[in-house]
């Protein structure tokens, strides 16, 4: 018996066929698959060859919010595209931001990529893409629209909870993981923002001026590997601009850098109302628009995707003599071999939504992205046998955290607190009170989205800090569980911080609760590093992250001790503003200037180089609050002395590194190596130290693993912008390995021929 396989408009249908039968006739325009189904490039090449020109126009822009329309005459699906990256969005209206108000659209809520970058967890990540992958295929969607991959280059952008840091090293490690499990469901990964998406403090007219050098050695380099090694789908823009042109169509960046150098055959998607002209876009690298009522239309318009930049205005253009087609089916190409490796894959599996596998790799990554930044006097975990009160304080310990900060807000299918989980961990043993301490945020809806909560509170500022003070003075131990929320101008889209302290007078609150009790821990839930006066003098602080369904759960597990914690920072942790390179230079947010067709712009020099976080600090010998890959264990660490081959032979394509680490606590534990690369002496000015290689090991008490990294010959060298190429000079380097960029426990030194 054999099969053949009829397009449609939906995908595929199966039919079998006996050898007294024959074959069902079909329409002449639909091309007929057997089961050993041509090449994609042959099937591509074939539809394209059967398209029209209005066709082909059509499949390269929206015909909704979140849609493109395929080609229905040839059996060619529609392309759905969501929100990530961290969770499905809700559905909204066809043309309208607003919910669509389905019932059956709940979610799981991840934890926030900063979280997931805290775990430093390749497998982590392949988890989380491979999850939030499949809930994307079960509503059917082709294109998740994350990871989003910037680098962390000023701890005020609004949107760095949804990123994974400040180091190109880390970040790239965990977005290739990430897109491959997302893929893994025939789901494409849209990777963004290409790039410099840096700040959301005028996003649409920010021009990052930046040299060669410091775009790939940090800016380049995680774009890059979810390229060519995660072999992403899909690229979005950013709204900002880069040297004169928008990002989502910047020739530099989408056609000589990512088309071009990487030989990338994905497609690029624009940002929602990120596109400006239609000459820019046809001859920048953009493949498919998508909008937000661009071109001054007006909401609710029945023709307004029509007239996007690549719908009639590019149909015209071409018609008049003014665009080659051959540019236009270069973009129908990519669209369709989006399409053909998503909507219209056979192979891809179901998907599944809410599953309890999804409820657990969401509690197991926030556990294991949860640090503990400081621990003195073991205060966690909480010993039951000790402490019989407990006062918790803080607006974050009830507000839920999932609906809110943009296009990441979610409508999670449920979400336990801080103070719920808790309660459900330590109930029986435990009695815990609570005070809310401080009023923030009310809110509790967004875009149609409502968490059902009731936040009003007609206390005054005196009477919560009175309350919560008396609570704390009762009580064995406090623990107070504040820092950001989804507002705007702290952790949300569009807007940034205005400073790093925390806001409603939390600091003074600290202090306050501080004084009433000493035996106390603070819980920051962020997506950012804040300003922290009080460090030194409480005794503990954990970074909680945004965590998603699980949060209490996770949170409770850590604090209790079920978990031992073993997440570290994957950016620097700054005293003040005064340690960030693009503050302490004078160049964020910009400087108003108008470009050379006569806008208003916004230069922003990123004078600082390749200095960005641990680099900075190190250059500067600058102390921040809690360094670079910084996060402590409930038990304890020892590095033994490391081993590198004196020499690196001139045809040697890669050394090996070992080093001994034993868990010498008495509970087990993980624990992540880092292993960090000095240049001695370098014709050019580099970095004290730079991150090349990490690892995370599992050991039971008294155990020792042997530790080994394979370093090549990338992970020595620099950009030479003139040459355009990268170089590792001969001459003597450095390895470092240590439990953070503050904490290195072994050095040793090997000479390059």
């Amino acid at each position: 018996m054999k099969f053949i396989s009829l397009l449609y408009k939906g995908g595929f249908i199966a039919i079998a066929l006996t050898g007294a039968m024959a074959p069902l006739p079909l329409p002449a325009a639909v091309p007929v698959y057997l089961n050993d189904e041509k090449n994609i490039e042959e099937r591509i090449e074939d539809a394209l060859s059967r398209m029209t020109l209005e066709e082909k126009i059509g499949i390269i822009h929206a015909q909704s919010k979140f849609s493109a329309p395929g080609v229905p005459r040839l059996g060619i699906p529609e392309l759905w595209c969501t929100d990530g990256p961290m969770g499905v969005r809700p559905e909204v209206l066809w043309d309208e931001w607003e919910q669509a108000q389905w019932t059956n659209d709940s979610c799981t809520a991840f934890p926030s990529l900063t979280a997931l970058a805290a775990t430093w967890n390749p497998e982590m990540a392949y988890l989380y893409g491979k999850s939030i992958g499949e809930e994307a295929r079960f509503r059917n969607k082709s294109v998740l629209l994350g990871p989003g991959i910037n680098v962390y280059r000023t701890p005020l952008n609004g949107r760095n909870f949804e990123y994974m840091g400040e180091d190109p090293y880390l970040i790239a490690r965990m977005a290739v993981p990430y897109v491959k499990g997302v893929q893994s469901n025939g789901v494409a990964a849209c990777v963004k923002h290409f790039a410099l998406n840096n700040n959301e403090i005028n996003r649409h007219t920010s021009n990052p001026i930046v040299d060669d050098r410091t775009l790939y050695e940090i800016y380049l380099p995680s774009f890059k590997a979810a390229a060519t090694e995660g072999e992403a789908w899909s690229f979005m823009g950013g709204y900002n601009l880069f040297r004169g042109e928008h990002a989502s169509y910047n020739p530099i960046l989408m056609n000589d850098i990512l088309k071009g150098e990487w030989n990338w055959d994905g497609a690029v998607i624009s940002d929602w109302g990120a596109v400006h002209d239609t000459e820019s876009a046809v001859k920048g690298g953009l493949d498919m628009e998508f909008g937000s009522w661009t071109n001054g239309l007006t909401n609710g318009r029945s023709n307004a995707y029509d007239n996007y930049w690549l719908a009639t205005p590019y149909l015209e253009g071409i018609r008049s003599g003014r665009y080659s087609e051959d540019e236009l089916d270069d973009k129908v190409r990519r669209v369709l071999r989006l399409t053909f490796r998503t909507a219209m894959n056979r192979q891809r599996p179901w998907g599944s939504m809410v599953s309890d596998e999804h409820k657990q790799a969401c509690r197991e990554i926030g556990e294991e992205g949860i640090v503990l930044l400081r621990n003195e006097n073991n205060i966690l975990p909480v010993d039951a046998s000790k402490v019989k009160k407990i006062a918790v304080v803080g607006e974050n310990a009830i507000k839920m955290m999932t609906v809110g900060g943009g296009s990441s807000s979610l409508k999670a299918a449920y979400e336990i607190t801080p103070l719920e989980g808790l309660r459900n961990r330590f109930g029986k043993d435990i009695e815990i009170t609570y005070s809310r301490g401080y009023v923030g945020d009310t809110t509790t809806s967004y875009n149609g989205v409502v968490t059902g909560q009731n936040l009003a509170d007609s206390r005054t500022p005196e009477e919560l800090r009175a309350e919560a003070v008396k609570a704390a003075r009762e009580a064995d131990m406090v623990i107070f569980i504040g820092g950001l929320n989804k507002s705007d101008h702290q952790d949300a889209e569009d807007s940034d911080r205005y400073s790093m302290e925390l806001p409603y007078g939390q600091d003074a609150l600290i202090s306050a609760l501080r004084e009433a009790n000493p035996n106390m821990v603070v819980v920051n839930i962020s997506g950012t590093g804040v300003a922290m006066p009080w460090a030194n003098k409480v005794p503990g602080i954990i970074q909680a992250w945004y965590l998603g369904n699980e949060t209490g759960n996770a949170l409770a597990s850590v604090i209790s001790g079920d978990t031992n914690p073993s997440g570290k920072l994957p950016y620097t942790y700054y005293a003040s503003l005064d340690q960030v390179g693009a503050h302490k230079m004078g160049e964020y947010p910009g400087h108003p200037s108008i470009d050379n067709l006569g806008n208003e712009v916004m230069d922003m020099p990123y004078n600082e180089g390749i200095f960005v976080g641990y680099r900075f600090t190190d250059k500067n010998k600058l102390r921040p609050t809690f360094p670079f890959g910084h996060g402590l264990s409930y038990t304890d660490f020892a590095y033994g002395d490391v081993f590198v081959p004196k020499v690196m032979k001139k045809d040697a394509s890669a050394i090996e590194v070992t080093v001994p680490v034993t868990n010498t606590g008495d509970r087990k534990g993980k624990e992540i190596i880092q292993l960090y690369v000095r240049d001695i002496k370098s014709s050019v000015e580099r970095p004290v130290k730079e991150l090349k290689g990490f690892s995370k090991v599992e050991l039971e008490p008294g155990q020792t693993e042997q530790v080994t990294f394979k370093l090549g010959r990338d992970a020595f060298s620099y950009f030479d912008a003139d040459r355009h190429e990268w170089v590792m000079e001969p001459g003597d380097f450095e390895i470092l390995v240590g439990a953070s960029a503050g904490d290195i426990r072994s050095k040793a030194t090997f000479r390059a021929e």
